[in-house]
């Protein structure tokens, strides 16, 4: 199963009002394991750069003019992702920015339901809660504090670890069942990502009133709760 963790820099919001898309970063993961292959871009915006989105990302006009323009790398840009699922962080952002600047260069156009929106997913799972890029880093334990600046291959790199660890975490053993698939099929494998061990263990997400309101109802339970005839916790 191929997927491909996409984000993207813009000099605003909407493309409906002549903003466009400055940068492109896409990582490749395979059964949910980065392969290494990666997908980075600077684009010529041809127009100015807002100083609010200046400060976002440090990408002035001045260094994207020498930089391709869209419609050069589109074909480029198209084939990496081929028909594969788009992992995205506010899809609802990024989606409308892609298709605009390929409408532009008469492209086709990418479909809202090949996007897995990691944002939506966080909403879900922890209702609430702050579902930030940097929210989901301290929630997860992954270091981003290279991150000063937001910038699309570096934040697409970041998402992919949020988004394995939204779906359940990763599992080293598959990259390295991929490795030996893409060596029998004589393809090289990356060698720029090797699983590690965890550093620390993750902390616990219970919190002290969860942990109360859990025993109290144990309590409640009496003779019910079998498990305590075994002298196992609950």
């Amino acid at each position: 199963m191929r997927e491909i963790v996409l984000d993207t820099e813009t000099t605003g919001f909407d493309p409906k009002t002549g903003d466009r898309m400055v940068e492109i970063g896409a990582v490749e993961l395979i059964n949910h394991m980065p392969t290494g292959e990666t997908f980075h871009q600077y684009i010529n915006p041809e127009r100015d750069m807002p100083k609010s989105a200046f400060e976002v990302h440090g990408l002035s006009e001045e260094f994207l003019r020498g930089y391709p323009k869209f419609a050069e790398i589109a074909q480029s840009f198209l084939e990496f992702i081929g028909s594969s699922k788009l992992v995205i962080h506010n899809a609802r952002f990024d989606v409308p920015f892609l298709n605009a600047e390929l409408e532009w260069c008469a492209k086709p156009i990418i479909p809202m339901d090949r996007a897995i929106d990691t944002f939506e997913i966080a909403r879900r799972r922890f209702p609430g809660s702050p579902a930030s890029l940097d929210a989901l880093c301290r929630r997860f334990g992954i270091d981003n504090s290279h991150r000063t600046l937001h910038g699309a291959l570096l934040d697409s790199e970041i998402l992919a670890e949020v988004y394995l660890e939204l779906i359940g975490g990763r599992q080293p053993d598959l990259v390295l069942g991929q490795a030996n698939e893409r060596k029998s099929a004589g393809e090289s494998a990356s060698a720029t990502w090797r699983p590690t061990a965890r550093p620390a263990p993750l902390p616990t997400r219970l919190t002290n009133e969860e942990a109360a309101a859990h025993a109290s109802f144990v309590e409640g339970l009496g003779d019910g709760a079998i498990w305590k005839k075994f002298g196992v916790s609950s």
